[in-house]
């Protein structure tokens, strides 16, 4: 059973039925014994980073994951959910985040040429750095969607993708059982899908 993580943040309609479609048994929940029983997890997330880890906090939630994933959980952080598993993030002042990746979320403010707009919206192509077990069914090149204004910095050891938005931008990341997609897979299609369904270690049928 995979959990997707609900802690107020993100419509995870999408996501709940982009797992359903490639056969995965998942639950939208915030209750405790639930994540635990749950055989991976998922921190899905829209909006500011701040924000996000207050509610984290308040439910225990971030306490939870870090005891889960030292367990050996797979953990997928999309969008995010991604970014709040660095050790801080510069978004609307400095936040803590979980620090299950090493790196820190930067925004793409004077990063980028001026003349690209903010949010990066849209499809861009990935470049696959290593072989990131989420990846195994896809190929470099293919193309995925994006919504953000910030990014992972920092976090070399870790990149398993990136993709390039005037200026080499993080994709994904992963630390052992611990994985992090910027991009949406929910909302990019086929690609999409083959990345969720490795996630969850379901084959692809025939």
């Amino acid at each position: 059973m995979i959990a997707i993580i609900d802690y107020g943040v993100g419509n995870l309609f999408s996501l709940s039925s982009s797992l359903k479609a490639v056969g995965a048994d998942a639950v939208i929940t915030g209750d405790r014994e639930l994540i635990k029983k749950a055989d991976r997890l998922i921190l899905p997330g829209v909006g500011a980073f701040g924000d996000a880890m207050e509610k984290l906090k308040a439910d225990g939630l971030d306490a939870l994951i870090k005891e889960e994933t030292a367990n050996g959980k797979p953990l997928l952080g999309i969008c995010l959910g991604m970014q709040l598993l660095f050790e801080k993030s510069y978004e609307f002042g400095k936040h803590s985040g979980l620090g299950l990746i090493k790196g820190e979320v930067v925004p793409m403010a004077g990063r980028i040429p001026q003349s690209l707009k903010i949010p990066h919206i849209g499809w861009n192509a990935l470049e696959l750095k290593d072989n990131c077990p989420i990846f195994r069914d896809i190929e470099n090149g293919d193309f995925v969607y994006f919504v953000h204004s910030f990014f992972a910095d920092g976090c070399e050891e870790s990149l398993t993708a990136s993709t390039e938005y005037g200026i080499k931008i993080t994709a994904a990341a992963a630390n052992g059982n611990i994985f992090g997609c910027q991009f949406h897979p929910e909302k990019s299609g086929k690609t999409g899908l083959k990345i969720l369904r490795a996630f969850c270690g379901l084959e692809e049928k025939q």
